[in-house]
C-alpha cells in the first residue's frame, strides 16, 4: 500500500510538470550585497528566469507586477503574463522589486535601481539563457507601468552609483509594454480620472535609446488614459513606433471584468503587436 501511494505522488508530479509550459531555471538576488539605499523592512529583489518548453522566439520579456510600490501583485498580474508569453515561446523573467516604497526616497527609486540592474543582470546572461541581448522588452502593471516608463525611457541615466563591472553593461531595454501604468499624469496620479495632457510629471526622460511600446489602458481607469495617451503621442513626435489599446468602460486592472470583455484579451493584442514589429516570428 505504501508503495503504491509513493508510486501514484510520483506519477501525479510527472502529471504536473508534464503539462505545465515551462519551468524556473533559475532565481536569484539582483544585487551581489545588500541594495543600495536599502531601507529597512523592504523585500530582497529577486529575479526569475522562466523559460518556454518550445523556444520560438530570440527575444524576452521581463515582467514587473504592479502594487502601488508597496507590495508585489505577482500571482494576480504577474503569472497569467508570464503563462501566456511562455505558452507562445517566449523566454520570461519575472521581476520581485523592492517594496514598500522607501522614505528616504522618491516611491519608485528603489524598484527603478532593481529594474535597472535586473537589465543588466539579463543582458549580460543573454548567450547562456538563450536570447538575443538587443531584443530584451519590459512590461509592468499600475506601479509596474509606470517602472517599466522609467526603464524604457530613462536608461541613460544612472538610477544608483555602481557596484561591480556588471554595472559596465548597459541597461536599456529593446522593447516596452505599459499596462494601464500610474502616476504618468501630475493631475491624474493621485487617483482621479482628470488626467490633463499637458500634466506630464518629469520622472520620464525619453532619451535616445527610448524603445518601440504598446500601450493598454482602460477608459474608466482612475489612473488616466490620457496618461497612455500622452506617452503615444510623445513617442510618435520622437518618430518611434508605438500602438495604443483603450477599452471603453475598463477600469484599473480590468477589475471587475468578464472573462469573455474585450480587454480580458490584452495579451493577444501585445503579442499581435509583437509579430508586427519582428519581435516575434508572425504566426503561419
Amino acid at each position: 500500500m505504501k508503495r503504491f501511494i509513493i508510486i501514484t505522488a510520483i506519477f501525479s508530479l510527472y502529471c504536473l510538470y508534464a503539462v505545465l509550459p515551462a519551468f524556473c531555471v533559475e532565481k536569484m538576488n539582483v544585487w551581489p550585497t545588500t541594495p543600495p539605499n536599502y531601507e529597512e523592512g523592504q523585500a530582497v529583489p529577486v529575479l526569475e528566469w522562466w523559460a518556454p518548453e518550445n523556444k520560438t522566439t530570440d527575444a524576452c520579456i521581463i515582467i514587473a507586477p504592479g502594487g502601488a510600490y508597496m507590495g508585489v501583485a505577482y500571482d494576480y498580474e504577474g503569472v497569467p503574463a508570464r503563462d501566456y508569453f511562455l505558452s507562445k515561446g517566449v523566454t520570461v523573467i519575472m521581476l520581485r522589486y523592492r517594496v514598500p516604497r522607501p522614505k528616504m526616497m522618491p516611491k519608485h527609486q528603489s524598484a527603478w535601481q532593481d529594474a535597472q540592474r535586473t537589465v543588466r543582470i539579463v543582458r549580460s546572461h543573454a548567450s547562456e539563457w538563450g536570447f538575443n541581448p538587443e531584443k530584451i522588452g519590459f512590461m509592468g502593471f499600475s506601479a509596474g507601468g509606470h517602472l517599466t516608463l522609467m526603464t524604457a525611457t530613462s536608461s541613460q541615466t544612472p538610477a544608483y552609483e555602481p557596484v561591480d563591472e556588471l554595472d559596465k553593461t548597459p541597461c536599456h531595454v529593446n522593447f516596452a509594454i505599459p499596462i494601464y501604468p500610474a502616476y504618468v499624469l501630475k493631475d491624474g496620479a493621485d487617483g482621479t480620472n482628470s488626467g490633463n495632457a499637458s500634466s506630464f510629471v518629469t520622472d520620464f526622460s525619453f532619451d535616445e535609446k527610448t524603445p518601440p511600446m504598446c500601450l493598454i489602458h482602460g477608459d474608466g481607469d482612475e489612473y488616466s488614459a490620457m496618461g497612455s495617451v500622452t506617452v503615444y503621442h510623445k513617442l510618435r513626435t520622437m518618430n518611434r513606433p508605438a500602438e495604443l489599446h483603450i477599452f471603453a468602460l475598463a477600469n484599473h486592472a480590468f477589475r471587475n471584468c468578464k472573462p469573455e470583455d474585450p480587454m480580458m484579451f490584452w495579451k493577444d493584442r501585445v503579442y499581435d503587436w509583437m509579430q508586427m514589429m519582428k519581435i516575434v516570428t508572425p504566426a503561419k
